[in-house]
């Protein structure tokens, strides 16, 4: 048996909006790696087995797969939302950098999903319809002041800005120094979009202008999206709908 090695991605949360493509190659695979929740998403099935393993390991986990892709394992790497967007792929690739040269000969390949800030946009509009940017908050792999530096930078371009990782029960101080920041930048109107667990019987969209958020607004579960200058609200019966025209003044 020739192995391969797919990294995937399960989409934000429902069955619904994980891809044919991705649950074809979940339905031919020997073994599913991945962080504990999401190896959890995967049925399990006779001739199927799953790799469950903490947070913070991708490495150890990158290089599990790889070497069983090498004994002709069929592998899927799962990651939620899009695996190239802070997730798995990459680490994957850095692991393959680094490794042995016949890890560079395998079939490897990335299986695109709908990553949680156009999951959450579409909830509440199109937030992103102009140009826009997304950082991660987490100071778990890059230094704080890197963060800060991108959030200034973001705002003095005028970008729509897309927030992962915004708040963790160990450092909840983080957001509450990314609020701080932006409200001395931004206009004390901008939406914001609170969108936490999207697609799930958790989903919460909270939209609200940036003078009236509040750091414990968000967790780890949550996408924040922070408009632009330009996005606007229509208010309607219901939830407002929120978007950012396509053109930007001259």
């Amino acid at each position: 048996m020739t192995g391969r090695l797919v990294i995937a991605g399960l989409g934000p949360g429902a069955d619904a909006l994980v891809t044919p493509e991705v649950s074809a190659a979940l339905a031919e695979a020997t073994d599913v790696i991945g962080y504990t929740p999401y190896v959890a998403r995967v049925a399990e099935r006779p001739g199927l087995v799953r790799h469950p393993s903490g947070n913070r390991v991708e490495m150890d986990r990158s290089q599990h797969a790889l070497a069983l892709a090498a004994e002709g394992r069929r592998v899927v790497v799962v990651s939620s939302g899009d695996p190239g967007v802070f997730a798995m792929a990459a680490a994957v690739f850095e692991a393959v950098e680094a490794g042995p040269d016949h890890w560079r000969a395998l079939d490897i390949r990335v299986l695109p999903g709908i990553t949680a800030m156009l999951a959450a946009a579409a909830r509440a509009g199109a937030p992103l319809g102009h140009d826009f940017c997304a950082i991660n908050l987490s100071d778990n792999l890059k230094p704080r002041a890197l963060v800060e530096k991108r959030l200034r930078l973001a705002v003095e371009a005028d970008f729509a800005m897309a927030f992962y990782n915004p708040r963790s029960a160990s450092r909840p101080e983080g957001f509450e120094r990314t609020l701080s920041l932006l409200s001395g930048l931004c206009r004390d109107d901008r939406p914001v979009i609170f969108a936490r667990a999207v697609s799930t019987p958790d989903e919460e969209i909270r939209v609200v202008p940036l003078s009236r958020c509040r750091a414990d607004m968000a967790d780890m579960r949550t996408v924040v999206i922070v408009g632009s200058s330009a996005t606007r609200i229509i208010e309607r019966d219901g939830p407002p709908i929120v978007y950012t025209p396509r053109s930007a003044p001259a």
